[in-house]
């Protein structure tokens, strides 16, 4: 049973390591990299590697999923003032 659930969370792992580089969208692309931040962390759970889970789950998933999603509403809201400006002039 335990086999199951391992090849269920490897090929998880897989699909969002994969969303995370292969989607078009920005937003997508950082969702994609939490969910495989936390992914990694049960990885490492099953592996016996409790401190490094919570290491993951705490700046893989956690402090950089942050940092992008900021970065994100920075640049979109700097594109849509972009266009605001574009749409005043014409």
């Amino acid at each position: 049973m335990l086999i199951i659930a391992d090849m269920m969370l490897i090929i998880f792992t897989i699909i969002c390591g994969l969303g995370a580089t292969m989607s078009s969208a920005p937003f997508r692309s950082i969702t994609f990299f939490i969910t495989f931040g936390l992914a990694i962390a049960l990885c490492w759970v099953r592996l016996d590697a409790p401190d490094v889970a919570l290491a993951e789950a705490a700046i893989g998933a956690g402090l950089s999923g942050i940092v992008f999603l900021k970065a994100y509403k920075i640049l979109s809201n700097s594109t849509d003032q972009e266009r605001d400006d574009d749409q005043t002039i014409s």
